[in-house]
């Protein structure tokens, strides 16, 4: 991450943050008050409202998959469906390499790899897409032929 006037001398056309959410609710699973709601419903609030876009502004979406079912909860804390729908959300391939949703398309890190530190993984991921730079295998991005 740079600033706008470095980013401008850097060889690769640059990605702007428009928005950044934070939240942390518990430090363990047995501290959460709701196991259907992640802290990704403030935080997520936060990024929407800060970078002033709405979920059908953006042309991919990059969540932390440390389970299952973490995707679908954040799924339905960030808005994208209603509480309990995050099944029928995803279901027929919605979010497959041909699919409407393009949803952690390096593969999650339940398929793909989950080295700890997985996050820094997404960040990288959203890069690639936003710049239209993957790989044909991973080319997941609005753009599909």
């Amino acid at each position: 991450m740079v600033s706008p006037d470095i980013a401008k001398t850097l060889d690769k056309p640059p990605v702007w943050l428009l928005g950044q959410g934070e939240s942390v609710s518990h430090a363990q699973i047995s501290e959460m008050r709701d196991l259907t709601i992640t802290p990704a419903a403030r935080s997520g609030a936060r990024a929407f409202d800060m970078a002033g876009i709405t979920h059908s502004d953006l042309d991919v979406v990059e969540i932390y998959d440390s389970f299952t079912i973490t995707v679908l909860l954040t799924l339905e804390s960030l808005g994208f469906c209603a509480p309990g729908t995050g099944g029928e959300f995803i279901a027929n391939g919605r979010t497959g390499p041909s699919g409407e949703f393009p949803l952690n398309t390096n593969g999650g890190g339940l398929s793909y790899c989950h080295p700890g530190q997985y996050g820094i993984f997404l960040i990288i991921e959203a890069v690639r897409q936003l710049r239209g730079n993957v790989t044909p295998d991973r080319s997941r991005t609005p753009h599909w032929p």
